[in-house]
C-alpha cells in the first residue's frame, strides 16, 4: 500500500464483521474514513453501485474492493499484520 492509499469502510453499527474490521484497523493505527449505510443513503447507494452487493462491510483501499471483512488479504494490501 503506498502512503497515499484511501481506506473507506461501508459499515453498520450492529455488524460484527464490520466490528472487526474496526478493530484491525484501530489496533494498527491506520486512519479509515467510515459511512454508516444504514443511516447514510447516499453512502449505500454509492457502495451497491460499486461493490453489486448490500451486505457489510465494504472495505475500499485505494482502487481496491473487499466484500466482507477478510483479515488476511487485507493485511497482505496493507503489508501489516
Amino acid at each position: 500500500m503506498t502512503p497515499m492509499s484511501k481506506i473507506t469502510i461501508y459499515s453498520t453499527p450492529d455488524c460484527v464483521y464490520c466490528k472487526m474490521a474496526r478493530k484491525f484497523f484501530n489496533d494498527r493505527g491506520i486512519v479509515y474514513e467510515e459511512y454508516d449505510v444504514s443511516v447514510d443513503a447516499k453512502a449505500r447507494t454509492e457502495m451497491e453501485a460499486f461493490s453489486h452487493q448490500l451486505g457489510v462491510p465494504v472495505i475500499v483501499i485505494g482502487d481496491e474492493v473487499f466484500v466482507g471483512f477478510d483479515r488476511r488479504a487485507i493485511a497482505t494490501k496493507l503489508g501489516v499484520r
